[in-house]
This record gives C-alpha cells, sequence and structure tokens, in this order.
C-alpha cells in the first residue's frame, strides 16, 4: 500500500526501535550482582514450573572487516589467534553466572552465538565452545539452535560442526546484492557465495534460514532493490529481515565514509521498502512484525498466527523465554524484571572474568510501571494491537495513552478506544511512533542531543 508523502513527513522523527523497553539511554538503576543473581534464579524456577528453560546468548565480537552500516560492537582483526582466549573466557564467564546461582547445570531452550562474526572462530573452536557449554545445560526437546554468519568466511564444515550439536537455524548477513551498495558499506558478496552457504546449510539440515537485509543504504534506489529482491526469491530463504538502515554517525564514525547526501531519505526510503515489502509479499513472505517476513512454513509465522511472537535482543522469536543469559563482550542477558549489559571493550570485560567477576557495565532494574509498559509495548511490537484497564495490565500512565494516540488515530493508522489500541495494516511503518506514546520515560525527559534513529 502507497503511504502518503505528507503522512511521512509528518511522522518521520527519531526514536527509539523498541528492542526493549525501557530503551537503553533510559536505564537508570544497575542492579547488583547479588540482585541480578537473584532475578535470574527467579527466572529460571517460574521457567521449570512451565516446562522452558533458559536462553543463551553469546557474543563474538571478531570481524576480519568492517562493514560501514553497522551498529555492533565488533572487533576487526585478521589475527585468528584471539578465538581461542576469547571461547576460554566466555566458558569462564559462563562457570560464574552457574557458580553464583549455586546449580551445576541449567535448562535450555534457545542458543544463539550472535556477533560480530561467529563463524570467524574456526570449526574446532566452535566445537570446544559448544562442548563447553553443553556440559553445564539440559537441552530441553523443543530447543532451538541459531547463528549468525556471514557468507564471505563461512564454509561447509562451520555449517557441519554446528548442525552436529543442533543448530538448525542459520540467518546470514545479506543486507544488499547490487555492487555499488556492496562496495560503498563494505560488504561485497555474490550470490554464488550466499547460494553455496544456502545450499550447505540445508545439506546439513538447517531448516530455517534467515537473510538480514537492509533499506535505506548509500547509493540504493528502486532498481538495486527490485535486483536484490530477484536475487533472494531465487535463493528463498524462509524468513527475511527488511530493517531500515539507521544513520548514526555520532555513535559509529565508520558511517561517516558516506554522507546523508548519499542516502535516500523520506520518500525515496520509504518507497524502497514499499517496494521489496510488495515483491516479498508476491512470492509468499508474509510480514510478522516491525520489518520481518516469513513463509507461511516458518514457524517465525506460526507462532506470529497463534499469539505467542516474542521479541528480545536478538530479534523475533517464536517463543517468550527467560532468562535470557548474555555471555561475552557487549552482550545483554534480561532476566524479564532486571537488564544487564556486560562491559563493551574487549579488554575490561575479559580483566573482570577474570578475576571471577560478572563483567556488568550497565544495567536496569525495571520498576513496576516499567513492567506493565514493557508488557504493552511488546505487545504492539509482536502483535499489531495491546489492551488495558483499570484492572488488567494498567498503570497510571496509560491514562494519557489515548490522547498521545489521537492523532495517529485521526489519519487512520490506528483503531483507538479508552482500554485498546490496534496498528491498521496502513499504520504499520508507524509502529514505533505508536510505541513512543505508551514510552513514559521518553515522555518526561525528552532527548537533549541526537540519540535515535528517524522512526521511518
Amino acid at each position: 500500500m502507497r503511504i502518503s508523502s505528507l503522512l511521512l513527513k509528518k511522522y518521520n522523527v527519531p526514536g527509539p526501535r523498541y528492542t526493549s523497553y525501557p530503551t537503553v539511554p533510559y536505564w537508570e538503576k544497575t542492579p547488583t550482582e547479588a540482585e541480578y543473581i537473584s532475578s535470574i534464579s527467579t527466572a529460571l524456577a517460574d521457567g521449570e514450573q512451565g516446562r522452558f528453560g533458559a536462553a543463551l546468548y553469546v557474543h563474538i565480537p571478531f570481524c576480519e572487516s568492517l562493514c560501514t552500516y553497522c551498529g555492533c560492537n565488533t572487533r576487526i582483526t585478521r589475527n585468528h589467534g584471539v578465538g581461542n582466549p576469547y571461547i576460554d573466557a566466555v566458558l569462564k564467564e559462563f562457570k560464574i553466572y552457574l557458580d553464583r546461582l549455586g546449580k551445576p547445570s541449567i535448562p535450555l531452550t534457545e542458543l544463539h552465538l550472535g556477533g560480530g562474526t561467529p563463524t570467524f572462530l574456526a570449526p574446532a573452536e566452535l566445537e570446544t565452545l559448544m562442548n563447553g557449554i553443553l556440559k553445564h545445560v539440559t537441552v530441553l526437546p523443543d530447543a532451538e539452535f541459531s547463528v549468525e554468519a556471514d557468507p564471505r568466511v563461512t564454509n561447509e564444515e562451520h555449517l557441519a560442526t554446528l548442525a552436529k550439536f543442533g543448530f538448525r537455524r542459520l540467518s546470514l548477513g545479506i543486507q544488499d546484492f547490487d555492487p555499488k551498495v556492496q562496495e560503498i558499506v563494505h560488504r561485497v558478496q555474490t550470490e554464488a557465495q550466499v547460494q553455496k552457504v544456502t545450499d550447505d546449510a540445508r545439506k546439513h539440515g538447517y531448516t530455517s534460514i534467515n537473510f538480514d537485509l537492509i533499506y535505506g543504504l548509500p547509493f540504493q534506489t528502486l532498481a538495486s532493490i527490485q535486483q536484490t529482491i530477484d536475487t533472494v526469491k531465487r535463493i528463498r530463504p524462509d524468513r527475511i529481515a527488511f530493517y531500515a538502515y539507521a544513520h548514526v554517525p555520532w555513535i559509529k564514525p565508520s558511517q561517516r565514509r558516506f554522507t546523508e547526501a548519499d542516502l535516500p531519505d523520506g520518500d525515496a526510503k520509504r518507497a524502497l521498502y514499499e517496494l521489496g515489502r510488495s515483491l516479498l509479499e508476491d512470492v509468499g513472505y508474509r510480514e510478522i512484525g516491525m520489518d520481518h517476513f516469513a513463509l507461511e512454513s516458518d514457524s517465525l509465522w506460526k507462532a506470529s498466527q497463534a499469539g505467542k511472537l516474542h521479541r528480545n535482543f536478538m530479534g523475533y522469536t517464536s517463543r517468550q523465554v527467560a532468562p535470557l543469559i548474555g555471555l561475552g563482550v557487549s552482550a545483554i542477558g534480561d532476566s524479564w524484571s532486571m537488564f544487564a549489559q556486560n562491559e563493551k571493550l574487549l579488554e575490561t570485560w575479559r580483566a573482570k572474568v577474570e578475576k571471577g567477576e560478572l563483567p556488568i557495565l550497565r544495567g536496569h532494574v525495571l520498576t513496576p510501571e516499567d513492567l506493565v509498559l514493557r508488557r504493552h509495548v511488546l505487545n504492539l511490537m509482536t502483535r499489531f494491537k495491546t489492551e488495558w484497564s483499570e484492572r488488567s495490565l494498567y498503570d497510571p500512565w496509560l491514562e494519557t495513552v489515548p490522547d498521545r494516540l489521537a492523532e495517529l488515530a485521526r489519519d487512520g493508522l490506528l483503531v483507538l478506544d479508552k482500554y485498546r489500541c490496534e496498528i491498521l495494516p496502513e499504520g504499520r511503518a508507524f509502529l514505533r511512533n505508536a510505541c513512543m506514546a505508551f514510552d513514559a520515560r521518553l515522555a518526561r525527559q525528552a532527548p537533549t542531543s541526537q540519540l535515535f534513529s528517524k522512526t521511518i
């Protein structure tokens, strides 16, 4: 559907992406080590009653080269000798958690290797990492293991090694197939490379393959988006993450390789998304959440239809799992009632681990208000609707929300009454704007400097 340029201009304002609530700039009270461990222990006990376990996220920061669009915490190096020492430290960190929890092992429902580039590690190093983790967990029958990979450095042995440990989900960073765009963002890879990695994964039993694509990159045009989606259709992954490029050079200086003049903005940027979405939907991909699509055979689509879709720092998942324990430099953990992010500097993170400390840099203890508003933001992000009343999922801040959403409703972007709102299909481009109405912290303390990318 075509969105009017007037609405795009009206609502294209800086705003959070809502991978968490409260969003990271508004985290206030970092939990003590004892508080955080207690909250993880409580979440584990709740999960065991519900017959589900924890999620583990392991951050591998290493990349051989810098992609200039990237906003992740990375360490650029061609020295592969850094792998084993890093794995040793990750396993020591995990052992610290287990010791603090007083548990020899924990039940495990989800495991995700992200980065950086997890396949920067050699297959033998991945085997060491997985053996070290799996001897301290009980893998539940419906567990899901996933890994992010760079097609340029991932070979069949990587995939076979991980498949041996139960990995069935693979996410490939593609971004764009246009050579001109690839060159400016320093991510040059061919269709043949991507096809080979995809074929190898399917050969070794991977049942869900995701492609990350980005719109709004420098030099992108409607023709280049058409070329990219045509290539995607030939390879046919199970899932697509079709993100808006977030231009934040004040946070990521590498993005200064190009300027705002090189970027499609406003109407042009949204036209790239609308074309991409239309082309994806024409060949069977269904929109399941903000900027995410899946085939109807994929578990994400099934979860969205069943009302079970969840969203956390790793993206969209097919169910809610708590706690999420983050391991590795800059990794973020989430016990549901508390957040904790590890030290972002590799040397500082490692020094704390070596001293037997949890390497927490910052975090947040959610208030009762935060916990209520978090649920509403999550509902919008995963179901495009949320409901409350004076007795259920209620906080006094919600009394202000109808007025804050009224203009979006008048513009035909959502349906609103006193205790309910639902984003209409034509309003999904403005999902972040709707979430901002529930964001009490953003309203009470508007940024005085540039913090967020634009919402559209």
